[in-house]
């Protein structure tokens, strides 16, 4: 069964004339359409990256009350050329100039670009042999989105090759060079080197000489930690990870990207190791139903009630009698999933008070999982 689905961002007073159109269109094929609107944007961020969010959301939002387990999203060769135009003036890495994956995962529905070979004129192409009508978005020569200036910078330097097509190679070339780093990433943690402890995750600070893998294989590992530890969409900049390692020179504690990471002290050379942990400071105000999914990757298990919610522990770590027992640091206690009756403690799983509850950190699946999800 197909079902479509158009989100209004509230961005454009005509945008709600072209939902309605789609809708028309829809109902003509027989098949159902709904359309979901964005609200509660306060007017700060970045207005493309905070709309992206948002229209992922909202999609997944739907697919979950609709049961729809695959998402066809309409990217293009055009989309797919712009964005590594775009990464190219980041100076962006493999992974950036990997460009749109043909198949990801994210807020646990698969979502797919099957038309990411075709290029705009192709889809207007067909449209026209076909007698069907579409809209085009006046956003799209809008000058103050990054993206419309990639696509005219694209078009003023397609006469020396550098072309969708050219781009596009570009994008296989290096996720070709993405997947074959991520197997070896993966084969990394199967034989040890991250450590996944109360949904932290545990890396050698840096590499023995006589244990030879590259650094870029232990920056995977970091930069997915991070994404698996805090959610988000993209890893830290390389000068985040810059900053970081000038902090840490002369301290044991530095946050990034959601993150606390705090060295653990090695008796021998090159010992050290780095532990990945939820910042504290970025849950403390989350709260939910003990039944659904805390910060994203939480999942609790337990007599479940109306009266209940899930919140960070906090402070109240000191009213856990066996957590120094458990062998886990207090800052990664302080922002693990508590289940609370108002202001009354019921139970902290990852703290050793259980009273009946389980927690795990898997809603994204395990750490290798992750890797390869990416």
């Amino acid at each position: 069964a197909i079902r479509a689905v158009s989100v209004d961002h509230g961005l454009r007073a005509e945008a709600r004339t072209e939902c309605a159109f789609v809708n028309a269109f829809c109902a003509g094929g027989g098949f159902a359409h709904e359309i979901v609107v964005w609200v509660g944007w306060d007017g700060s961020g970045n207005l493309q990256a905070e709309a992206r969010n948002a229209r992922y959301g909202l999609i997944a939002e739907w697919a979950g009350q609709a049961g729809v387990d695959w998402v066809a999203l309409g990217h293009t060769r055009d989309d797919q050329a712009e964005t590594v135009m775009m990464r190219l003036a980041r100076a962006s890495g493999v992974d950036g100039l990997a460009g749109m994956p043909h198949r990801f995962e994210r807020d646990g529905l698969v979502m797919v670009r099957p038309l990411l070979r075709l290029g705009r004129e192709d889809l207007r192409v067909y449209l026209r042999a076909r007698g069907i009508e579409w809209c085009e978005d006046p956003s799209n020569e809008d000058d103050s989105f990054e993206r419309v200036r990639a696509r005219k910078v694209l078009g003023a330097v397609s006469d020396l090759g550098v072309d969708a097509e050219t781009l596009v190679a570009v994008a296989d070339n290096m996720a070709s060079v993405k997947s074959a780093l991520d197997h070896y990433a993966l084969q990394e943690v199967e034989r040890g080197l991250a450590v996944v402890e109360a949904g932290d995750v545990i890396l050698p600070e840096r590499m023995s000489p006589t244990y030879p893998v590259p650094h870029e294989i232990l920056r995977r590992l970091f930069n997915a930690a991070i994404l698996w530890v805090a959610g988000g969409d993209y890893p830290p900049r390389a000068s985040a990870l810059v900053e970081m390692e000038k902090a840490m020179a002369g301290a044991d504690k530095h946050t990034i990207g959601g993150c606390l990471v705090t060295r653990i002290a090695g008796d021998k050379p090159y010992s050290a190791r780095l532990r990945v942990s939820r910042e504290f400071n970025a849950v403390r105000s989350l709260a939910g139903a003990t039944d659904a999914v805390w910060d994203g990757r939480w999942v609790l298990d337990g007599p479940h009630a109306p009266d209940l919610q899930v919140r960070a522990l906090g402070a109240a770590v000191k009213d856990c009698p066996d957590w120094r027992e458990t062998g886990v640091p207090r800052d990664t206690l302080m922002a693990s999933p508590a289940v609370w009756r108002d202001e009354t403690l019921i139970a902290a799983p990852v703290a050793g008070l259980e009273n009946g509850w389980t927690a795990s950190a898997t809603r994204r699946g395990n750490f290798a999982e992750f890797l390869l999800s990416r």
